[in-house]
């Protein structure tokens, strides 16, 4: 049976009796499809996720951890983890994406690390899948396979694989070194919603327990959203001083701990960039590779600050024709 009635069925018997007309409600990067349920009374999402791509379970465990740590997710309705369907409360139609501008952003942001702070101070170990190194390596491969190789056409030879494995080598340590906590792993903008409390979270199905600099800088150096460098440290070290305030284990030196948000973020940057190869041309979407660009600045800007990453950025001059770039920060 077409997936699309099995859908509206299942709903049907979650709300006998009642009339209601179904949406799509969000955009999803996986082959996860999210509707909006209308009807006389309130609004509600059903999240379609089809086995065996999708798996219900994670959603269902991480949204449970994330309510009693006092964060604002969706409450789980009503759920057939077998056909992967799953009835949410709706957290509204108004994400921070679409809503922040530079004179609400202090405002918006601030709610976001406090959200943020009360995820990372319900961590306990051996309750979700560690973000270790082959996670890590799984990740970064990504952007020579994906970006390089299948979006740009190159093959690297025998130096520039050494030369990458190198500075890969070095983004790894940073992570593993790093206190760990829980993770959401896509703590952005577009993933956060205007709500009360305030913010909503979603997309949250793929957390680890992982380095405590992950978060925050997904959420400053966003996929689709870029800010002025200053605002970023600024926001960086409110963050650093409330988690300080509640005895996370942030470094007690903030340049320390800027450093490994830096070094974090290109992490997340070079797999974002495979990602959204990986999307457009294995799974036929478009509309993220466009993003590409702010990704290469977000690189470059970090590569330019530190010496140990100066390979990288000869990569990428080479790779891209340009004059080899001078001058770093530290």
């Amino acid at each position: 049976m077409d997936r699309a009635i099995l859908l509206e069925r299942w709903i049907a018997e979650q709300l006998p009796g009642e009339a209601f007309v179904l949406a799509p409600a969000s955009a999803d990067a996986s082959f996860r499809r999210y509707f909006r349920v209308s009807r006389s009374s309130q609004t509600l999402i059903v999240m379609d996720a089809p086995p065996p791509q999708e798996d219900c379970r994670p959603f269902v465990a991480v949204a449970r951890l994330m309510a009693d740590a006092g964060v604002h997710v969706p409450r789980v309705l009503a759920q057939d983890l077998d056909r992967g369907f799953l009835l949410l409360s709706d957290l509204g139609t108004t994400s921070y994406l679409e809503a922040l501008s530079s004179e609400n952003a202090d405002a918006l942001f601030r709610d976001a690390i406090d959200t943020l702070l009360r995820w990372q101070l319900a961590s306990r170990p051996d309750t979700l899948p560690p973000y270790d190194e082959p996670l890590l390596r799984r990740e970064l491969d990504l952007f020579p396979v994906w970006y390089l190789h299948r979006h740009l056409g190159i093959e690297l030879d025998s130096v520039q694989r050494n030369d990458l494995e190198a500075i890969f080598g070095l983004l790894v340590r940073n992570a593993l070194a790093q206190p760990r906590v829980f993770v959401h792993r896509d703590y952005m903008p577009r993933n956060l919603m205007l709500s009360d409390p305030n913010p909503g979270v979603l997309d949250f199905q793929d957390a680890v327990f992982g380095p405590i600099s992950y978060d925050v800088v997904s959420l400053f150096r966003d996929a689709f959203l870029s800010w002025d460098e200053a605002r970023v440290l600024d926001w960086a070290i409110r963050y650093w001083e409330k988690a300080r305030a509640v005895h996370l284990p942030v470094p007690e030196d903030f340049a320390d701990f800027y450093r490994e948000f830096e070094w974090m973020g290109l992490q997340r940057h070079l797999k974002v960039l495979g990602i959204f190869a990986r999307i457009r041309y294995r799974d036929g979407k478009k509309g993220y590779l466009e993003d590409t660009p702010r990704f290469l600045g977000y690189v470059r800007a970090c590569c330019m600050r530190y010496e140990a990453l100066a390979p990288l950025l000869d990569l990428l001059d080479r790779l891209e024709g340009r004059a080899a770039t001078v001058g770093y920060s530290f």
